[in-house]
């Protein structure tokens, strides 16, 4: 849908230069630093092996505050507020993965992560100007796990690089997979 990403677009560049205290008075006390940022993390390293996968991606945006540590934030544009921050928040954390353990570049310290939520209230104008919409404005934080990220790619990264289980003729799966390799190995 080509307008989610206008929208997104339109949430991530009204808030370029702004400080926490334009954006919600929850938020942590910060200016905005950076937006759309693309992140690569070095190798990730799993039971002290270093695998040749790695994080990549691009945030919303990268608060900056005082202490010298960063933030970063999930625009999101919902039909409602709810808070999601457990859904994203392996996302977020992942994000924050990459620029603490960059491929290029110095690190940079994350202390907060969260979602900057905005939801339609009503439409304002008329037709004979330009409409406009109220919006509702929330933020939800994210608590850093970076342990739950560990465990989590450690546990992905096994399961795609280790042995694969025995195909049993009840598993439709199996069936399509042993049928497809048939077909790919008879040409």
């Amino acid at each position: 849908m080509p307008l989610v990403k206008e929208l997104a677009e339109m949430q991530e560049m009204a808030c370029v230069g702004k400080t926490s205290a334009d954006l919600h008075a929850a938020m942590p006390e910060g200016k905005v630093h950076d937006r759309g940022g693309w992140v690569q993390s070095k190798p990730i390293v799993v039971n002290g092996e270093e695998t040749p996968l790695a994080i990549k991606g691009v945030y919303d945006l990268m608060m900056e505050f005082q202490d010298g540590t960063y933030g970063i934030v999930d625009c999101k544009f919902q039909a409602r507020q709810s808070d999601k921050s457990k859904f994203y928040a392996p996302q977020l954390e992942a994000y924050a993965f990459a620029l603490e353990n960059p491929a290029k570049g110095e690190p940079k310290k994350i202390s907060s992560l969260g979602l900057l939520v905005w939801s339609p209230v009503k439409v304002r104008g008329n037709s004979s100007g330009n409409f406009g919409m109220e919006l509702s404005c929330e933020w939800y934080p994210i608590e850093r796990d970076p342990d739950a990220l560990q465990q989590r790619l450690t546990d992905f990264i096994t399961m795609i690089t280790g042995e694969l289980p025995e195909s049993k003729s009840n598993c439709d799966q199996c069936n399509y997979l042993s049928a497809r390799r048939e077909v790919i190995g008879a040409r």
